[in-house]
């Protein structure tokens, strides 16, 4: 998801790297052809939420990169990897527009869930390995951490205040969005692959 997202940056004017960058992906898809999502059954209809970002990760405007996802029981069904729009000043900064997004995205699917008869009766939690970001969330007066971030973001505030979401702390290796902000080396990239639920159709296991 992140190499094809970072690739698809390039589509205006790609040049011999990212051809190469395309062939490669490509590869990857056939060599994985028989990789799908496990959903396994389960009576847990919980959702449950990932966040994260690199800081300044583009070498071409020192824009971060936000990635999300969300499960429901099992296996991710909602997820994303996306530039932002604005240069984050620090990584606090980054983690916590990345959040925002996030929450958007699970006020989003609650909405969806409570249509079709599941509604999410707690908070939903999202998960963030920045501590300072969650800070940020709790505490409105850290002036010097949020005065460069832009108003829109603070919707992350009013639906941890309204009670909708709950952003919780795990530890970066707990990070199941971490693969969709950077490239990863690949035992570690194979490690979060299995446990959102990405696997050969013949493997049955826990992840």
């Amino acid at each position: 998801m992140f190499a094809t997202s970072l690739l698809s940056r390039f589509m205006q004017s790609p040049s011999q790297v990212h051809y190469a960058a395309a062939k490669r992906i490509l590869r990857y898809l056939r060599g994985t052809k028989d990789f799908g999502i496990w959903y396994k059954s389960t009576n847990d209809a919980k959702l449950v939420g990932y966040t994260d970002s690199d800081w300044a990760g583009s070498v071409d405007d020192m824009k971060s990169t936000s990635g999300y996802t969300f499960s429901l029981g099992s296996g991710i069904f909602s997820w994303a990897s996306k530039k932002q729009a604005t240069v984050a000043q620090s990584s606090a900064e980054a983690e916590y527009i990345a959040a925002a997004a996030t929450s958007n995205q699970a006020i989003w699917l609650r909405r969806i869930l409570e249509d079709i008869g599941e509604k999410q009766e707690e908070p939903t939690t999202i998960y963030c390995d920045n501590k300072s970001a969650i800070a940020i969330t709790k505490n409105p007066v850290q002036h010097s951490r949020t005065k460069h971030i832009d108003i829109k973001y603070h919707s992350l505030r009013e639906a941890t205040t309204r009670g909708e979401i709950e952003l919780k702390y795990c530890s970066t290796e707990e990070q199941l969005a971490d693969i969709f902000t950077k490239a990863l080396p690949r035992n570690k990239f194979e490690e979060l692959r299995m446990k959102i639920g990405v696997c050969h159709k013949h493997i049955k296991g826990e992840y």
